[in-house]
């Protein structure tokens, strides 16, 4: 077998300054928020000139998107390594595993949280961004995939097109079947219900939206996942994953 090729001096440094260049990006996003994050301050705090960093990152907007991904990777490394610590035949355990995993990260990176899901800076990564894309696939199939197998396991009813209304059918059938992992319509339709209830909670949370009427929002949150998961029939798994 061949070994694979070492890489030169050379590459190495480049590899570690343009790493540098995104940890340092995403320090100033979390002390002072994502419009910290200019070539400029990074320059800056590195003890470069801007236009040195040309040489390593190409726009601004090519950093945002780098570490956009950087922020993906480490969530999904999050909720996989909490999926993967219960047993693999344990499909609804898994789902409740990674979808607390989810809720933890954003509560602990609310900056990083707000950067990846719901972006200031939009205008910076449209669809061209293919890595942000990427990256944002991996993460809903993490997600997808688990859901799909829970619904199959379970035996869970899919709602039929008559129960969802039309304007409804009609947008979730413009779905990417790709983004989607090829749920049918009524997976679909429970996916996305789901997927409101929970990110909406956890968005809540982050941003101190309940901070008027809770001081304790884990409560708020697992009513929410328990909501979740009656919603698809595994009322039972959720209180034995307590």
């Amino acid at each position: 077998m061949t070994e694979p090729a070492k890489r030169s001096r050379r590459d190495r440094v480049r590899a570690a300054t343009e790493e540098e260049i995104r940890a340092t990006a995403r320090a100033l996003l979390v002390a002072e928020g994502p419009e910290a994050m200019t070539l400029r301050a990074i320059a800056r705090d590195m003890g470069m000139t801007a236009p040195a960093l040309y040489r390593y990152v190409k726009s601004h907007r090519v950093l945002v998107a780098l570490v956009t991904v950087d922020c993906y990777d480490e969530l999904i490394s999050v909720m996989t390594g909490a999926r993967d610590q219960r047993p693999s035949d344990d499909l609804a355990g898994r789902l409740m595993a990674v979808s607390r995993a989810f809720r933890r990260w954003a509560l602990e990176h609310p900056r990083e949280f707000g950067l990846v899901f719901t972006n200031p800076m939009t205008h910076l990564l449209t669809q061209s961004e293919d890595v942000v894309e990427a990256a944002a696939q991996r993460f809903g199939l993490v997600f997808g995939e688990l859901f799909a197998s829970v619904l199959s396991r379970y035996g869970t009813r899919l709602p039929e097109r008559g129960e969802i209304p039309p304007a409804y059918v009609a947008e979730l059938e413009a779905v990417d079947p790709e983004k989607v992992a090829d749920m049918p319509l009524g997976a679909r339709y429970l996916f996305l219900s789901a997927w409101v209830r929970l990110y909406g909670c956890v968005c809540m949370e982050v941003f101190g939206h309940l901070a008027w009427a809770v001081q304790d929002t884990e409560p708020v949150f697992e009513e929410a996942l328990r909501d979740c998961a009656t919603l698809i029939g595994i009322a039972d798994e959720y209180k034995r994953s307590r």
